[in-house]
């Protein structure tokens, strides 16, 4: 009944409902559709203004590697061109995004296949909602900011959910739950984006190399290391590390 209620609505649409004029009055998140050649069929006003184009048809028709500049363009297609292979979803990914507007930020990524006929993924929607900072005085925000100081000044040893904990003057459940409330990730992603952002940092002020950077922050094994920071960053550590963000790509045409 209830589907038969979704088709008969949907169908008595005069055109397909795409979500863009909704997802364009949202700020803070990016909404794409892709189709099974992983180009951009809709895309909302924030990925448009990020992206530094002035028309969205500046992006539409494109894949990911046509808008964002080298290395970084590649990644996310082969993200989506992975996730058309074999119909497997992105489901809360923390992810550390840099737009060819010279914007950047973090961002929790969510991409679903698009079914036809028969079940064959047709294409992609997605979406990337920005991971704010918590208020100073939020609620709870002390206990968990000590512990996080903690985690960032301990980076190389791993500081476990329990020495954070204990750290805080608070169980182990409480503090995750304070995490999860105050910045809207788990306490296991959080760690990671102290991690990312400390080994970001270092490869872009340092000459450090890349396996002293992964020791510092609390990665035994280099290439573990290599593979984290291009999931969650979309580079590896070199190209991380080479790119010339500020010139490394116009502007969309």
């Amino acid at each position: 009944m209830a589907r038969s209620a979704v088709s008969d609505l949907f169908g008595s649409l005069a055109s397909p409902f795409t979500g863009e004029d909704l997802f364009d009055r949202l700020n803070d998140l990016v909404y794409f559709v892709k189709n099974e050649r992983a180009e951009y069929v809709v895309v909302n006003r924030t990925l448009m203004e990020r992206c530094g184009a002035r028309d969205k048809r500046q992006i539409l028709g494109k894949t990911a590697e046509e808008v964002f500049p080298g290395p970084l363009g590649r990644s996310y297609r082969e993200q989506d061109e992975a996730l058309i292979r074999t119909g497997e979803s992105v489901v809360n990914q923390l992810e550390r995004h840099l737009y060819p507007g010279r914007d950047e930020g973090w961002c929790l990524t969510n991409k679903l296949p698009l079914r036809g006929a028969g079940g064959r993924v047709v294409g992609l929607v997605g979406a990337s909602q920005d991971v704010h900072p918590p208020a100073e005085q939020a609620d709870g925000y002390e206990d968990v900011a000590r512990a996080v100081q903690f985690a960032r000044d301990h980076l190389d040893e791993r500081p476990t959910l329990g020495v954070l904990a204990a750290v805080s003057g608070l169980s182990s459940y409480q503090l995750d739950r304070r995490v999860r409330k105050l910045f809207r990730l788990a306490t296991g992603q959080l760690l990671l984006k102290l991690r990312m952002d400390a080994a970001s940092d270092l490869l872009r002020g340092t000459d450090r190399p890349v396996a002293e950077i992964a020791l510092a922050c609390g990665y035994s094994d280099q290439s573990a290391f290599a593979r984290q920071f291009r999931k969650t960053i979309g580079l590896t550590p070199l190209e991380y590390r080479v790119v010339d963000r500020p010139g490394a790509s116009a502007k969309p045409t």
